[in-house]
């Protein structure tokens, strides 16, 4: 051993080539903290002055290679003055490029999981060579930033302008055969023979077969392209990423100029220019933002690990009501490999739950993601049934019953005298009160909510709403089912709508407020749209369904009548009454065709505004900044008064909870990030302006002083 540290160590063999061994003490993965960059730093001095070297392999003595920078620390780093974040950046560049110059061929062993900073040091090397399990990729846009430690300008060289820019723009974990495909890697094996095979490699070069520094120079090279040809490899990427990506998320943008600049370049030309981009993405607020989002994916993922700690998963599960939503429930657990009853009183019901678990078990399939025999065997995880027959041996049970107090009270009271006294049993209601529901049962604490999000297979998020009785054993258990299935659970406190529901609806009221004034929903949608969310107002009710949203209502109505009750018939009771459902009956706000794959085509239709004649009661004209204000305000409000009333716990579950459950904007981090971000006082101001709209546009006293003393959601 010619080096040991707490993160890195080094050893020599007799044929003098090294295995650099990363192996982060204390943790179960390896990232670059300032300790294992520190290291590798001191590990590749040693082997800058060991004599006859002959080769090195960078290996890691965990599952995964190494996971990326540790954001925690490397957060910090954003906050710095430009020259100490230069400073910083040409430190970690120093290190790679250190590795890059040793004066013999130099090859990674990626065992597992190598992605942002740990892809970086990969290309460092000569050579790669990958377990067919593995995964790399350099996923530094989805935090608002782009690769920092020379993944803009090696990437290029090693696989060519195309590929990298869809590399490093998509942001995407690549699998093994991608990769070889691409030419990122040399060589993919199974993961117990990638340290044997990289060190073949190294006897390859000894043995005169590899000439590794033809090919050294060949990637330090700057990149050789006629005007033209740069013109229009660019252009075509610029087209395509710059629709993906949008004008909210400047990073994927920001890498496709750094790397038509740095082709050109010297390698040591590039990296400053790498590292003068970086920069200005990381003082931006967007990076600002989704590196808050990613912190606080992992606080709330975090939190549930401590709430379903012990609990005993559940082994076999059953779904009340099929259809779309029993449906996609039952996929959902089957898929990730827990068996699950679905029950319905009707064999179309039955046969309509099973046909879309089925469609989408043939999209796995089609995308290649899943083979039919292990499609198959999941599709086998779910037992269709009419009676209760085998519920004595159900773990726990999701009620997904029509949303209508009595019917849910009824079909629960049943179902819990079948199972056995230790069952969990939840509702996926997306309004109504868990304590409410308790009421029918002999055993509350046995009791809690299980809101999933549609579509169940797509939608990260599920709330567990704790009743008044609901026990700790009970939401525990369920949590932990949510995590077995692949989900995000997010624990809330009762009430109506729970979190992400009584905020939304406050939202839906700001847009039928200004649809009484006359406002064009289209209009509306657009400015929303353009705004970040992935769908306006008007275009989400059709697709929640309106006859849902007017129950809905009614009950959020019932629970906060002093700013939810509304006069007279708005645009929603207005379609309601007509029957004019949204998406699930072919009109709503908009009409809906199927398109050439069979989805619901959103269509404009003339009459509908002559249909909607009736609830506009003025004519107001309305900026766009007015549109969004007026959408914006009573939202955050409500996601704040979540907050003060501790139907949520923290910030970060709240601001997790909206973006996973509603789509708000990711760009901007969630509301209360969002109130951070603008400032409480002058949100405050803003919302002083529409105080004539009611009290869903009145902040609350505990912002107000909040904004006084100058305090936020999170800390700075």
């Amino acid at each position: 051993m010619i080096f040991e540290g707490q993160a890195v160590k080094v050893a020599v063999d007799d044929a003098g080539v090294a295995t650099v061994t990363l192996d982060l003490a204390g943790e179960s993965v390896n990232k670059f903290n300032s300790l294992t960059l520190s290291e590798l730093a001191k590990a590749v001095n040693v082997l800058k002055q060991t004599d006859d070297l002959q080769g090195v392999v960078i290996a890691s003595a965990k599952d995964v290679f190494v996971v990326g920078a540790d954001i925690t620390e490397f957060t910090s780093w954003f906050k710095l003055s430009d020259e100490d974040l230069i400073d910083k950046l040409r430190d970690a560049h120093n290190i790679f490029n250190d590795i890059s110059n040793l004066p013999c061929p130099t090859v990674a062993a990626i065992n597992g999981i190598a992605l942002g900073g740990g892809m970086e040091l990969v290309l460092s090397c000569d050579y790669r060579v990958m377990a067919d399990s593995a995964k790399i990729g350099l996923p530094e846009t989805q935090l608002g930033i782009y690769p920092g430690w020379g993944g803009t300008v090696r990437l290029p060289r090693l696989i060519g302008v195309d590929n990298a820019c869809e590399w490093i723009c998509g942001g995407a974990q690549k699998r093994s055969a991608d990769a070889m495909k691409d030419g990122a890697v040399d060589a993919v094996v199974s993961a117990d023979k990638v340290q044997g095979s990289a060190r073949h490699l190294i006897q390859q070069v000894i043995d005169g077969k590899l000439d590794y520094k033809t090919r050294r120079e060949e990637l330090r090279a700057p990149m050789e392209f006629t005007p033209i040809e740069k013109m229009m490899i660019f252009e075509s990427v610029r087209g395509v990423v710059g629709a993906k990506a949008g004008k909210h998320y400047p990073a994927p943008m920001a890498a496709i100029k750094t790397m038509e600049k740095g082709i050109s370049q010297s390698m040591e030309k590039a990296i400053e220019t790498e590292i003068k981009g970086f920069i200005k993405l990381a003082k931006g607020p967007v990076a600002k933002s989704l590196v808050n989002l990613f912190l606080s994916d992992q606080a709330i993922k975090k939190t549930a690990g401590k709430v379903s700690k012990g609990a005993t998963p559940v082994k076999q599960a059953a779904v009340l009501g099929a259809g779309i939503m029993g449906g996609g429930v039952a996929y959902q657990s089957a898929s990730k490999g827990t068996p699950i009853i679905m029950k319905d009183i009707r064999q179309e019901a039955l046969d309509l739950g099973l046909s879309e678990a089925n469609k989408l078990f043939n999209g796995q399939v089609e995308r290649g993601r899943l083979t039919t025999d292990k499609a198959l065997k999941a599709m086998n995880g779910i037992t269709p049934a009419l009676s209760y027959g085998e519920f004595e041996h159900v773990d726990l049970v999701v009620e997904a019953v029509v949303e209508n107090v009595k019917i849910k009270q009824s079909v629960l009271a049943e179902v819990e005298g079948k199972i056995a006294d230790d069952a969990i049993l939840t509702s996926n209601t997306s309004t109504i009160s868990i304590t409410e529901l308790a009421k029918a049962l002999k055993r509350p604490e046995n009791f809690c909510g299980m809101h999933f999000f549609n579509p169940v297979h797509r939608m990260p998020l599920v709330e567990v709403i704790r009743g008044e009785k609901t026990s700790d054993e009970a939401i525990a258990k369920t949590v932990a089912y949510a995590q077995a299935m692949g989900k995000t659970p997010v624990v809330v406190n009762d009430c109506p709508g729970f979190l992400v529901n009584r905020v939304l609806f406050p939202y839906f009221a700001g847009f039928s407020l200004m649809m009484q004034e006359g406002a064009d929903f289209q209009v509306v949608d657009k400015t929303m749209e353009r705004f970040g969310w992935p769908m306006g107002p008007a275009y989400l009710l059709d697709v929640v369904g309106v006859d849902t949203a007017y129950h809905a209502d009614q009950v959020m109505a019932d629970g906060f009548p002093d700013r939810m009750k509304h006069e007279g018939k708005n645009a929603v009771d207005r379609l309601f009454e007509l029957e004019r459902f949204g998406q699930k009956n072919g009109k709503g706000f908009y009409a809906y065709e199927p398109d050439r794959k069979g989805k619901p085509k959103k269509i404009f239709n003339e009459d509908i505004n002559e249909l909607l004649a009736p609830v506009v009661t003025s004519k107001t004209e309305l900026s766009e900044d007015d549109i969004i204000a007026r959408m914006m305000i009573p939202l955050c409000i409500e996601t704040v008064r979540c907050l003060e009333e501790n139907i949520v716990s923290s910030a970060a579950e709240a601001d997790m909870g909206l973006i996973y459950g509603i789509g708000f904007p990711p760009y901007l981090g969630g509301a209360l990030h969002y109130l951070d971000q603008m400032g409480l006082q002058a949100f405050c101001d803003l919302a002083d302006k529409y105080s004539h709209l009611g009290k869903l546009y009145e902040p609350t006293a505990k912002m107000r002083e909040m904004a006084k003393n100058n305090e936020t959601y999170y800390s700075a």
